[in-house]
């Protein structure tokens, strides 16, 4: 009997300890409002782009990433990926329209695969200044184009991202399209590109911009076409001495991401994104236009020789690219030119 009462106080014991632990476990229902926000996920976002860590581009978009991170309190996690370690290009852009976590910041002519007047809006020689393309990207027609690529699958968040006009890196001085002939030039994989170097007398030879320092030195290719800001950043001037000022095609970037994800994330975070991409944008914009000037000593002082070009000679020469797209809308190209014609007025 003592037995079974020894038995019986323990399990009480037992049963009592439990109830406390059970009880103690739990906070007091005072302690959390019952309208309490939910607590956000992190949402882990990669952000990828051609851009080499010196070249101005990269640097702001640390500068975003960094703000982004810091001002969405843990809810967003941009991380860079710079220098083409991550897919760019067209390979990027099929990771952004598969609906993947990414960002991806590169040639507007990657878009262009998708909405063919993409290229058109970015053709050679249209513009003069920075200002002149950044009213056009304002414009009813480019606003159009925007909305036909979401529907594609790359929600754009800018066509901002300006480096500076591209010119001629090559082993010789060009100075007219005849300077051209025989010259193996790299290009983006872009028809674009490719129907340009064509027109100005160069052969195009695609490739990942990564490959052509090496490409360069190899004898692959005799140049590239690109900034002042990439010829500097990438140190390009340590393989050709000579930069051309044909200032053929605007370098210029677009931020584009999956609808899917951004229709995913909450306002405030679209919000936060867009803000600071536009940030971005401005600071790339302003210190573009101060480096440009600064790189010029520079490059001067490494041993680069500057020529100036038969801009005449280029201009007529380039004309037939815009006969070349069958994908354009018929009369695109007209279009183009009277919303340029209006922003030249104002």
């Amino acid at each position: 009997m003592k037995k079974f009462l020894a038995v019986v106080l323990v399990l009480a014991m037992i049963l009592s300890l439990a109830a406390c632990s059970g009880g103690g476990a739990k906070a007091p229902a005072g302690d959390v409002p019952a309208d309490a926000p939910a607590k956000v996920e992190k949402r882990v976002i990669k952000v990828t782009t051609k851009f080499v860590d010196d070249e101005q581009t990269a640097i702001s978009l640390k500068k975003v990433v960094e703000a982004v991170n810091a001002r969405s309190n843990g809810s967003l996690e941009l991380q860079l990926f710079t220098g083409g370690i991550l897919p760019i290009g067209k390979d990027g852009m099929e990771q952004v329209v598969q609906g993947s976590d990414w960002i991806l910041v590169d040639g507007i002519n990657f878009l262009g695969d998708y909405v063919p007047d993409y290229n058109a809006v970015t053709g050679p020689f249209l513009y003069q200044t920075f200002d002149e393309y950044l009213a056009m990207t304002k414009t009813p027609l480019v606003q159009n184009l925007n909305k036909q690529m979401e529907e594609k699958g790359a929600k754009v968040l800018s066509l901002d991202w300006v480096f500076g006009f591209r010119s001629m890196m090559t082993k010789k001085a060009i100075k007219t399209p005849d300077d051209m002939k025989g010259l193996n030039i790299r290009v983006p994989t872009s028809q674009l590109y490719n129907y340009t170097i064509e027109a100005m007398g160069g052969n195009p030879i695609s490739m990942p911009y990564p490959d052509t320092y090496a490409a360069l030195q190899q004898g692959v290719i005799d140049g590239i076409e690109g900034s002042i800001m990439t010829y500097y950043g990438t140190k390009q001037y340590e393989n050709v001495k000579e930069y051309s000022l044909t200032n053929h095609l605007l370098g210029v970037s677009a931020v584009v991401i999956s609808p899917k994800v951004w229709d995913s994330l909450t306002e405030e975070q679209r919000t936060i994104l867009s803000e600071e991409f536009q940030k971005g944008m401005e600071d790339n914009l302003a210190e573009t236009i101060k480096l440009e000037k600064d790189y010029e000593v520079k490059l001067k002082e490494l041993g680069v020789n500057f020529h100036e070009v038969d801009a005449d000679a280029f201009l007529k020469a380039a004309a037939p690219v815009y006969t070349k797209f069958d994908k354009w809308t018929p009369g695109i190209y007209e279009e183009i030119l009277k919303e340029l014609d209006k922003i030249k007025q104002k």
